[in-house]
């Protein structure tokens, strides 16, 4: 497949030796009990389950000493599970197996730098291998095969950090082979038989041109090409079995991105799939042609569409049987058995099996089955209008109890926490959500907003956002406030902005552009100066670079330099007169700790609190289950003292988390006690 490069305290008191008051009493008072946050945030019991191609095995991953490990029993009997891998520090959090179904390979990296190392377990031995041993190097999954079983093809980027040379791993022998010298290619298509048939490269205006592979050299004419408005909703999805047909997601002469069929000898091209309000987003494909049976398509909810009868009537048969929105996570080779996930949103996820042949479910596990039971609340699609038109797609989630008539409108307003997504090319959609759960259980209503510039709405919708960070972009956070304002879901006075990635770098930017529009802000690895983030951003996104400037600004030229340094919270940092919480992990790649520093330096420069978590085996978010649990029994309280919702105690929230507090724990309440304790 084709491997995408593209990626304070309340009043300004003027010292830092205050702290915030005990938190208020919560404006509302929900019904259902506190849930702990362990239970949203802590390892789930079992997940991501799948079945080997042979259909033979099943596995999943689960804790082993509180670490999370891969797991596998006979399929026939999945009580005789035995844990296969044995990591002790990183969890695991991506797997699939060998084409043969002898093997476990999956990805881990050090303390979050995203250095991506392969491993394979040998499931009859539990003999566990690294594949790619090279140091300072990050493994890209270029091609697996049904047909071809005994080797996969890798790209690594050990020779030039920026591109991904292709070469074939034979699993057995752990050897790998030069397949293609990468010389500035985004990355590359092959087809069933491993030849690589398609090549993408990146143009000066952000566009990639499209060029056919024959005997592993690029032909010198493109077969085709897209410019920077289809560059992000324009992607080969792979061939048939057969090589006949090359799938794609494609944008060109069109909004949004449809599924189409071409041609691999002749070009021509055929619409499968297609809609007016969303982008083309999943595909079903059968395991032994390659031929897509059923496409998937996300507005408010994912909706979808067979092509394929049989598909068709096997999805009806799962939504009779099944109560919330269906994922099909795993198919054997022979197609007679499925993995299929089921997320009832105010229930945690469950995982079944599906016999075709004897067309039965059986239940396998539920992910958090500690939260059977609780008093989880519903999730509500709304369609928000931002000021110049645009529709922002958002969802809303009210605390259990707090919305007597079940239609999303509170009995009286809340306290409300804007949650806003990372990306910012990425979007917010239907379903269970840690967060949303957590927040609304503490008695907060919670608002996420798809703004302009993030994906799945077509490609006007992303490049309403080109060159709009901290401005339109913007703009569509504080509407949707207004909004919820207005629908009598909050008051002006009691919203929190809270987010990661790009969403902590919203959270920067509503305390400082508009600082009298949030109570308070929780940024978790959020940039604060887009100049040295662009500057720092790791060498293997050096293909989508040119995306980068186009859509934030082009650091190369004066004009860019100027939009990157208006767009920064960073030199605004004397206006911030609200609470703020940075949470930052030491090893991020993609925003670095200075980013989190610097504003922290500056702020207090101007005598301005700020709490700043800092943990030092985290990178760009946190992958352990103990820091999540620490930042989180921080931010709870934090809330708690800005908008009045509820707080678990700290208790032994900090146990076992590498949780440093360079600046500011006097501001959040119980951190310094709760840090003493630990």
């Amino acid at each position: 497949m084709m491997r995408s490069s593209v990626l304070a305290l309340a009043l300004l008191l003027g010292t830092t030796s205050l702290t915030l008051a005990a938190p208020p009493a919560p404006a509302t008072s929900p019904a259902a009990p506190l849930i702990e946050r362990a239970k949203f945030f802590g390892n789930p019991s079992r997940t991501q389950a799948k079945l080997s191609p042979d259909g033979k095995w099943l596995s999943w991953i689960a804790p082993r000493d509180g670490v999370l490990n891969i797991w596998v029993a006979p399929a026939s009997d999945p009580t005789k599970a035995k844990a296969l891998t044995a990591e002790k520090v990183r969890p695991i959090r991506q797997y699939f197996w060998s084409p043969d179904g002898k093997m476990i390979l999956f990805v881990n990296d050090k303390g979050g730098d995203e250095n991506f190392v392969l491993y394979g377990v040998t499931v009859a031995t539990g003999e566990q291998r690294t594949l790619t041993p090279q140091e300072k190097t990050r493994v890209d999954i270029v091609g697996t095969s049904h047909r071809i079983k005994d080797r996969i093809l890798v790209g690594l980027n050990n020779r030039d950090p920026r591109w991904f040379d292709v070469y074939s791993l034979d699993l057995a022998k752990g050897a790998l082979t030069l397949v293609f010298k990468n010389d500035g290619y985004a990355g590359v298509t092959a087809d069933e038989d491993l030849k690589i048939r398609l090549a993408g490269k990146s143009r000066p205006d952000g566009g990639t041109d499209f060029f056919r592979v024959v005997d592993n050299k690029v032909e010198a004419q493109p077969l085709g090409a897209v410019g920077l408005e289809d560059s992000l909703t324009t992607n080969p999805l792979g061939y048939t079995e057969d090589g006949k047909t090359l799938y794609w997601i494609d944008s060109r002469g069109r909004d949004t991105a449809a599924l189409i069929a071409q041609d691999a000898a002749t070009g021509a091209t055929q619409v499968v799939g297609q809609s007016a309000k969303a982008d083309v987003g999943e595909i079903l494909a059968d395991p032994k042609t390659g031929v897509v049976q059923a496409y998937a398509v996300d507005y408010l909810r994912t909706e979808w569409t067979a092509l394929d009868p049989k598909i068709g009537a096997e999805l009806d048969f799962l939504k009779t049987q099944l109560k919330g929105d269906i994922h099909i996570t795993s198919r054997t080779d022979d197609d007679s058995a499925w993995i299929v996930v089921v997320d009832p949103v105010t229930a945690p996820a469950a995982t079944y099996r599906f016999d075709r042949k004897a067309h039965t479910l059986t239940k396998l596990f539920v992910n958090r089955p500690e939260l059977e039971g609780a008093d989880l609340s519903a999730m509500h699609p709304v369609e928000i209008k931002a000021r110049d038109g645009l529709t922002l797609v958002s969802y809303l989630t009210l605390p259990a109890g707090a919305d007597s008539k079940g239609d999303g409108h509170p009995d009286q307003p809340l306290p409300m926490v804007l949650f806003v997504h990372g990306g910012p090319w990425a979007r917010d959609g239907y379903g269970y959500n840690g967060y949303h759960q957590w927040l609304a259980n503490r008695g907060y209503a919670v608002l996420s907003v798809n703004y302009r510039g993030s994906t799945g709405f077509g490609k006007n919708f992303i490049t309403a956002g080109n060159l709009q960070w901290g401005r339109k972009m913007h703009d569509d956070l504080i509407d949707a406030v207004d909004w919820a304002v207005k629908q009598g879901i909050t008051t002006k006075d009691k919203v929190a902005i809270m987010g990661g990635s790009y969403g902590g770098y919203a959270t920067l930017a509503g305390l400082t552009f508009t600082p009298d529009a949030f109570a308070c802000g929780v940024d978790i690895v959020g940039p604060s100066n887009l100049a040295t983030l662009l500057k720092t951003i790791p060498p293997y996104w050096e293909a989508g670079k040119q995306q980068f400037y186009k859509r934030m600004g082009d650091p190369t030229t004066e004009d860019g330099r100027q939009l990157l340094h208006d767009a920064s919270p960073l030199f605004k940092a004397a206006d911030i007169k609200k609470p703020l919480l940075i949470g930052q992990g030491a090893n991020d790649p993609r925003v670095n700790q200075a980013e989190s520093d610097q504003i922290v330096k500056a702020m207090k420069e101007k005598n301005i609190p700020v709490t700043y978590i800092l943990f030092p085996d985290e990178g760009h978010g946190f992958a352990r289950p103990e820091n999540s649990i620490a930042f989180n029994a921080a931010a709870e309280q934090f809330l708690g003292a800005c908008l009045g919702g509820r707080a678990e105690p700290f208790g032994t929230a900090l146990k076992g988390s590498s949780i440093t507090v360079p600046d500011g724990a006097q501001f959040t309440p119980g951190l310094q006690a709760a840090l003493a304790a630990k």
